[in-house]
């Protein structure tokens, strides 16, 4: 009897561990690129990397990159779209994988390429308009009137991706602040919320990058005393040092070996979550993955660069266990994992791939 008690707890428990290891995978795409039919759900198991197809939400124009809420309840897309360009919002079932269209408003900004939610608002970084678009949302995931935009109207030295501001990135610093990449007038932005008017935001900082270099996007370590840049013309990444609203520059470092002489085109970097190493990906010629250990200082130390299997690797992310990277590839269609050590930080071929059309932006989320 008691060994049946015992074997029964064992299965119970091994159900339980396993179904700890289950996400949600979420895909943006382009619909106008390739087959993409819209935004993707899939189950994604971090025990060994296998996925399944949960849904997809039709009939959304572009949705290149998502934003979720902290509760899982609302999703956020970009409609990246000219000057037809739109944000929509779902209602998001983390257990089926539904989504269920609920609104869209224009981000009164051409071709926004990054989108967050903070709970209370939605902010966009339109890239073709050069500016920042918050919206507020209410308590049912809608948007509400109330709106900022935020024009930047500066340029740099390109002479033809230059000619005027082009936002790339908005996101939330550590300390509760908004930090924007402005790819158009290599410039980094910080802005922060005005006391006397709640939610209205207010420049706090501006810091210069090198000119012609293309700030694209920025990721922070988790204790928030250090960022990291990438820049999309050259693929160098810049590490400053954060406080208050300040960046100040340690380090910057290439990212291709010096012998490379074709067009780099760096697209995303991120942290993991240990704060041990960092990844950055370049696309064009190179379609590769650089890993750094992050050193004491905050400074980068090169372990290796992979290739990333792929043809425009737009956007990666580590897996919520950190043993798996997965990389969307925009032209080759198709998503590729990683195996990743967690004590290296080095990357493998795992064999496993994702076929989908154009897939831009991975998000995971719990179940």
């Amino acid at each position: 009897m008691q060994k049946n008690v015992l074997l029964l707890f064992s299965i119970f428990l091994l159900a339980n561990h396993a179904k700890a290891q289950k996400y949600n995978l979420l895909i943006g795409t382009y619909t106008n690129k390739g087959t993409s039919e819209g935004i993707y759900v899939y189950d994604f198991n971090s025990s060994n990397a296998d996925t399944k197809l949960k849904s997809i939400a039709k009939n959304v124009v572009n949705p290149s990159y998502l934003a979720l809420s902290s509760d899982n309840k609302f999703l956020y897309s970009v409609n990246e779209n000219g000057k037809e360009s739109g944000v929509s919002a779902f209602s998001f079932d983390s257990k089926s994988g539904t989504l269920e269209f609920l609104d869209r408003k224009s981000p009164e900004g051409a071709d926004p390429c990054y989108i967050i939610t903070n709970g209370k608002k939605v902010l966009t970084a339109n890239y073709s308009g050069g500016s920042i678009t918050a919206l507020s949302t209410g308590k049912d995931g809608k948007f509400l009137d109330t709106k900022q935009v935020i024009q930047h109207t500066g340029k740099s030295i390109d002479p033809k991706r230059q000619l005027s501001s082009h936002v790339h990135q908005i996101q939330l610093t550590p300390d509760k602040k908004y930090i924007v990449t402005d790819l158009g007038e290599d410039q980094i932005y910080v802005y922060a919320t005005e006391t006397n008017h709640p939610g209205t935001l207010i420049r706090k900082s501006v810091t210069k990058t090198n000119p012609g270099s293309g700030p694209r996007h920025l990721t922070f370590s988790p204790n928030g005393k250090f960022a990291y840049l990438t820049h999309e013309f050259n693929g160098k990444i810049t590490a400053y040092r954060y406080s208050n609203a300040n960046l100040q520059k340690i380090q910057e470092i290439e990212t291709t070996p010096k012998d490379f002489s074709g067009k780099i085109d760096a697209a995303d970097i991120h942290v993991s979550e240990d704060g041990k190493f960092l990844y950055q990906s370049n696309r064009g010629e190179a379609n590769t993955l650089s890993v750094f250990k992050i050193q004491s200082g905050g400074t980068l130390k090169l372990v290796e660069i992979v290739s990333t299997l792929g043809k425009g690797p737009r956007n990666f992310s580590i897996d919520p266990s950190g043993d798996f990277l997965l990389v969307a590839h925009q032209y080759t269609n198709d998503v590729v994992i990683f195996n990743r050590d967690k004590t290296t930080g080095k990357l493998t071929d795992s064999g496993k791939r994702i076929q989908v059309g154009a897939p831009v932006c991975l998000i995971f989320s719990k179940i």
